[in-house]
């Protein structure tokens, strides 16, 4: 049979994650009952699954089925899944394209509002900090990360899966009462990417020094984290494949190796 690609964006605030379970809420629980009369219930298979709040501007997810009609059935999913869930596009790929295995790489952004007044209209994918950060101290703990190293203490150990990952950029900027992070790496673990921005919080306020994040690192030991950065802040950016490589942001640096 066919195999197809199908490229989503959604706002993460109503679901329990991307991944299906049982009694809540999922955006692939969403997807694959609007897909049903298209695919005969194919199983849909993705590029990063996001955890519960979490956004998406570009994921991938990939299945197999019968010849369809893509602009049929992206009108029909958008019919049924909008406004939460928009499937951008719908293309047939060759038949060892797989969303999780073919990815390179993932990138995501963190937004953070140092507003006095939150603002309705981007508060749903904005964490509201209101504390002075030092974005140069946050970039200089962030620089270590990039690489390979192994990220147990910024990860939710899961069983049977490796917390090795390789980190190609790690940058903060502000712009005017914005700070964010953009981070692009092979692939991440579970809350990998809250937990670094929970750490650099405590960086940007002065609580540890930037030294810290690296004994952190070195340490393999979550418990001495602070916690993760709340999820509604974080959203999923950009996914590369051998064909098509991540997107790095213009305004981060390229650091010499």
């Amino acid at each position: 049979m066919p195999t197809y690609r199908l490229d989503l964006a959604y706002d993460g605030a109503r679901f329990h994650g991307y991944a299906k379970q049982p009694d809540v809420r999922t955006v692939q629980g969403d997807l694959e009952s609007a897909l049903a009369p298209h695919t005969g219930r194919a199983e849909t298979f993705v590029a990063a699954r996001t955890d519960k709040g979490v956004h998406a501007t570009e994921q991938v997810v990939s299945f197999t089925c019968d010849d369809l009609d893509a602009d049929q059935v992206l009108w029909s999913l958008n019919r049924q899944l909008a406004p939460e869930i928009a499937a951008r596009h719908l293309t047939r790929v060759p038949d060892d394209f797989h969303a999780r295995y073919s990815a390179t790489g993932r990138a995501y952004r963190y937004r953070i509002s140092g507003s006095t007044l939150h603002d309705p209209l981007s508060a749903g994918t904005t964490y509201t900090y209101q504390e002075s950060l030092d974005v140069d101290a946050m970039n200089e703990a962030v620089l270590p990360l990039v690489g390979a190293h192994d990220f147990a203490a910024f990860c939710r150990r899961q069983e049977g899966r490796t917390t090795e990952r390789l980190v190609f950029w790690a940058y903060w900027r502000r712009t005017d009462e914005i700070v964010e992070l953009s981070i692009g790496a092979n692939a991440f673990c579970h809350q990998m990417v809250r937990s670094i921005v929970g750490v650099c919080l405590e960086v940007g306020r002065g609580r540890i020094s930037p030294q810290a994040v690296l004994q952190i690192l070195a340490s393999s030991e979550r418990h001495r984290l602070a916690g993760a950065a709340p999820a509604h802040g974080l959203v999923l950016v950009a996914v590369a494949f051998d064909y098509e490589p991540l997107p790095r942001p213009s305004w981060v640096p390229v650091i010499p190796e």
